[in-house]
């Protein structure tokens, strides 16, 4: 099975939420970013699940507009939750 590698980060209340600051993870070929959020709901339960619908997504440091852009193979993906403030 082909598979793509993804690095994950989580920043502020996604890194609380996941209980981790980064990992890898390897989803199938073709994968897009709704995927990847899917997945990362599953793997770290409801906590992250309930943050990554308003989370804000960068894909190799470009701001993700489209969730269903397809994930290159060895890519990076930060999770960055809603920030308040000003």
């Amino acid at each position: 099975m082909v598979e793509t590698e993804v690095r994950v980060r989580y920043f502020a209340g996604a890194r609380a939420a996941a209980g981790v600051r980064e990992e890898t993870v390897r989803l199938p070929a073709g994968a897009t970013v709704a995927d990847a959020v899917a997945a990362l709901g599953a793997r770290h339960g409801a906590a992250l699940a309930r943050v990554l619908p308003a989370a804000s997504f960068l894909l190799d440091g470009v701001a993700v507009r489209d969730r269903d852009i397809r994930l290159p193979d060895v890519t990076g993906l930060d999770v960055l939750p809603p920030f308040a403030g000003g």
